[in-house]
């Protein structure tokens, strides 16, 4: 039996879905708003997890490309506090639990693993609604549509297709990320570039927190995370990125210059990029026919996850279709099942670990890596709590 399969979103998970159900000869169409692979910057660092997002990678065969997109060294961090004293500093260990990968290089990856044309870029979505049967219709903004027996939105944190299963709508988390990036940082801006290391930098004080990554070569790319309500960042002109620089900075006032000049030693323009969650737990009681993926079903704060349970999600969908063929509702329904249950898991892991043992010092960051009893699977987590762009 042959069904349709349209998936919206050409994101890590509705790709990672698409690949593993072309590994099991199961025909996909992704249909993505952008109008190319190359419209936008694809985001910075990943750090793909041996334990979900690799075994997803797994699942899509393609594990000897992903270890050809690995930056060696990057696994290495340091914690700092605000003088710029080392509180912590650990190496690359080299065992690969948390490769360091650039996200547009490993979206890549999965579109070349694709047949010409799964992706039909440049289709924004305008509508969907339930035709019954479990078939939906997709109406798009350029006046076309799609009929498909089965629908899975993988449109991230805005998800036009979540308002078939849910009524909510992601609430603003309290902080905005503040992204810039600094080019040939060795040479021109050497005791930042020391500073950072050779992997990521994370600098917690309560309300006010920089976190840097090193790229590809001597990139630095910057990630400046502020406690304040939205009406503030409005406030600032983000198309003047020198004054923007310099409203930043002040709320860093008595920081390290080396620092600081993560924010006003940028090559490009800042990026106000706010935060936004799903309530902890969300569900939807099953629905024939569409099912969500990634930030459209569970987004969360930025908590190093995002990326690695969306590819998961992805694989473990198209693996219980491909156990179930011919029964889309079986399939979805033991999907949903571990979907949910681990989502939440994850998201509970992490606000627990906030609540109780991190009071934004960076004094209790670094002791959630020398403590041994602090929540299981946190280090992991805690170790790329650098924003990712949606």
């Amino acid at each position: 039996m042959t069904f349709s399969v349209t998936i919206v979103g050409a994101g890590l998970g509705g790709l990672t879905l698409a690949r593993v159900l072309h590994v099991h000869g199961i025909e996909a169409v992704v249909y993505e708003a952008e109008p190319s692979p190359t419209a936008r910057t694809q985001g910075g660092m990943l750090d793909i997890h041996d334990y979900n997002g690799q075994v997803a990678v797994a699942a899509a065969g393609l594990m000897d490309e992903f270890r050809g997109l690995v930056l060696e060294g990057r696994q290495a961090m340091r914690i700092l506090d605000t003088t710029g004293r080392v509180l912590l500093e650990k190496g690359d260990d080299g065992t690969g639990g948390r490769p360091e990968v650039l996200r547009g290089e490993l979206r890549q990856l999965l579109l070349d693993s694709l047949p010409e044309g799964t992706v039909r870029w440049g289709h924004k979505v305008s509508g969907v609604r339930a035709l019954g049967g479990g078939r939906h219709e997709v109406r798009f903004a350029d006046g076309g549509s799609v009929i498909t027996d089965l629908l899975v939105g993988a449109d991230g944190a805005w998800s036009r297709v979540r308002s078939l299963l849910s009524s909510a709508t992601p609430e603003y988390t309290g902080e905005s990320c503040i992204e810039g990036y600094l080019f040939d940082a060795d040479t021109r801006h050497p005791q930042t570039a020391k500073t950072v290391g050779g992997g990521s930098l994370m600098v917690p004080a309560p309300g006010n927190e920089i976190f840097a990554h090193r790229e590809k070569g001597d990139t630095l790319h910057s990630y400046i995370v502020l406690t304040r309500p939205l009406e503030w960042f409005a406030a600032i002109d983000f198309n003047d990125s020198g004054a923007a620089a310099a409203r930043i900075a002040r709320e860093f006032d008595g920081w390290a210059p080396e620092l600081t000049a993560l924010i006003t030693a940028c090559d490009s323009a800042l990026v106000c990029r706010p935060q936004y969650a799903l309530p902890i737990g969300h569900r939807w009681d099953r629905a024939p026919g569409v099912t969500l993926l990634g930030d459209a079903a569970h987004l969360a704060p930025p908590n190093g996850e995002g990326a690695n349970l969306a590819m998961l999600d992805g694989a473990e969908l198209g693996e219980a279709l491909a156990a179930h063929p011919g029964d889309i509702e079986a399939a979805l329904a033991a999907y949903e099942h571990e979907m949910f249950a681990r989502s939440r898991a994850v998201a509970t892991e992490m606000a627990e670990f906030f609540t109780h043992h991190f009071d934004g010092t960076a004094e209790s960051l670094a002791a959630a890596f020398t403590e041994p009893d602090h929540i299981p699977g946190v280090q992991a987590s805690i170790a790329a709590t650098t924003a990712e762009p949606s």
